[in-house]
């Protein structure tokens, strides 16, 4: 089963996997599937998937409208979640930034993508100027009742992108494919242990916040562009 994933490059999920071994043995599905979990085997190029939970309470406006600059921090933000299949089992990552710095604002790493864990991001915001944005795609987690009410109670205003239009939300994707492309990719990191995984997160949004400059931000850190800012 390893060798049939390897020679795949990780592209074929159990059942295609149970059907290549069943040409040559009787093998149950379900079987292979525990396999693949156990050995960090599973597809990796799956589409990332939220649970639908009836209608969404709240849809906000795309207030802005790809327009992804800013003249202060903390006056738009932007927010995903990524899944992180490099480990013993998938986690997930959600994390905010702030378009005016390219920081990496908040974050959370979790084994489930529910609302708790956009909520515990969220809840690491501290005292946000009057206007402050952040915008999200539509997904359940953002559109609950619970991170609403977390968001009016802030005094934030919600922009959301459309549906079917990832550059709605641009720099949260690119941050987050940095993330795995020079992370994990570039340190053949593609299965190991779940705390390392964690440990290559948290590191790496350190060096992406303090060390790695950005060409937007004249060729400085965020740490340094945002120093330069309040000083």
């Amino acid at each position: 089963i390893s060798s049939l994933c390897e020679s795949y490059q990780y592209t074929y999920g159990y059942r295609k996997i149970t059907a290549i071994l069943q040409k040559e043995i009787k093998m149950n599905h379900k079987t292979v599937q525990r396999i693949m979990q156990t050995y960090g085997l599973q597809c990796r190029v799956k589409v990332k998937k939220r649970k639908q939970t009836g209608q969404p309470y709240y849809i906000a406006e795309n207030h802005l409208k790809q327009d992804f600059s800013a003249t202060k921090p903390f006056e738009k933000l932007v927010t995903d979640i990524t899944y992180l299949p490099f480990g013993q089992k998938t986690l997930y990552l959600s994390s905010i930034k702030d378009l005016y710095t390219s920081e990496v604002v908040a974050y959370t790493i979790g084994d489930k993508q529910d609302v708790s864990l956009v909520l515990e991001t969220l809840k690491q915001l501290q005292t946000l100027p009057k206007g402050c944005v952040l915008h999200s795609d539509q997904g359940s987690v953002y559109t609950s009742y619970a991170y609403q009410k977390e968001i009016k109670e802030k005094g934030i205003t919600m922009s959301m992108s459309r549906k079917g239009m990832p550059a709605d939300n641009a720099p949260i994707e690119s941050f987050h494919s940095s993330l795995k492309s020079e992370g994990f990719y570039l340190h053949h990191l593609t299965n190991t242990t779940t705390a390392i995984v964690e440990k290559t997160v948290r590191e790496y949004i350190d060096y992406y916040n303090n060390i790695r400059i950005q060409l937007k931000l004249n060729n400085q850190s965020p740490k340094e562009f945002r120093q330069l800012a309040i000083s």
